[in-house]
């Protein structure tokens, strides 16, 4: 988002501040945003985690789609698979056959509940058709630390915190989750060339307003995203952050409001076949 409005605040004739609001996966965030004045003045960037919400937590005091006007979506991150260095297994069919005839003894660390990580993990079991241990964390720092002391055996997470560990050797890293290598990471395989060619995911991020912005100023801001996702500056920032900035027709409010139907439709499921996760760690989900 800081990356996102030094461009946009040029276009847009006018600064443009960003407060982060955590908690909760997000939601605390969404939620102040669907009931601010519908006036262009509050908007919202929030990634994945904004079509999950729905199946994560029993009382979303929002609705994802029909109390928020979709401006467009900014970039695609891709994610990691990696594993403690000592990790029996070299390659990711390896991994696999390894995690299937092992299950009881191996452990899939994650961020925490309705993470990023723990998605991608729900994910992978689900295409693998193994359960696994799955140990949360209170965040990508302390997962990612037991992960290089050796503590837990493998994590799947967002190339902005594996990509430097993976460059030092610190730990093993079998595929990147995007259709297409990484120009971060080019001898790293794409998780389709080494062997589970039905598993994608990225963390892609969008830009919203609150319901009943005037559609003037929702193509406004539109417009004005757009514009932002040319600059060559940006598009290189993103990019060495494992990110890359969406075409031109995907930066379009009818774009995103599809992706995300799509994506609440494609976790859904996902996330209710995985059990009561959010309950058994706390969470009101």
């Amino acid at each position: 988002a800081r990356l996102l409005v030094q461009t946009m605040s040029s276009s847009l004739k006018t600064q443009v501040i960003v407060e982060n609001v955590a908690g909760a996966g997000g939601t605390i965030g969404a939620a102040r945003v669907a009931t601010a004045p519908p006036d262009g003045y509050t908007l919202f960037v929030h990634h994945i985690g904004h079509a999950t919400a729905p199946a994560l937590y029993r009382k979303l005091t929002y609705n994802p789609v029909t109390d928020f006007e979709p401006i467009g979506l900014i970039n695609d991150g891709a994610m990691t698979i990696v594993a403690r260095k000592d990790f029996p297994v070299k390659s990711l069919k390896e991994l696999i056959a390894h995690v299937k005839a092992n299950k009881d003894k191996i452990n899939l660390a994650n961020a925490g509940v309705g993470s990023a990580s723990h998605l991608a993990g729900l994910l992978f079991m689900a295409e693998i058709g193994t359960d696994l241990t799955t140990i949360p964390y209170k965040g990508t720092g302390p997962a990612m630390n037991d992960l290089l002391g050796g503590q837990v055996d493998f994590m799947i997470d967002q190339t902005t915190n594996t990509t430097s560990h993976i460059k030092a050797g610190k730990v093993q890293v079998y595929a990147v989750t995007t259709p297409q290598r990484l120009p971060s990471l080019p001898e790293v395989p794409t998780m389709n060339e080494a062997g589970l060619p039905n598993y994608r995911m990225t963390v892609w991020h969008a830009l919203y307003a609150p319901k009943a912005t005037p559609k003037p100023i929702i193509d406004k801001l539109s417009k004005a995203l757009q514009e932002a996702l040319k600059d060559p500056n940006l598009k290189q920032r993103y990019a060495e952050l494992g990110a890359e900035a969406v075409a031109q027709d995907r930066a379009t409010p009818e774009a995103l409001g599809a992706h995300l139907k799509a994506e609440i439709e494609k976790w859904g499921p996902i996330i209710k076949k995985a059990g009561d996760y959010a309950d058994c760690y706390g969470f009101d989900g």
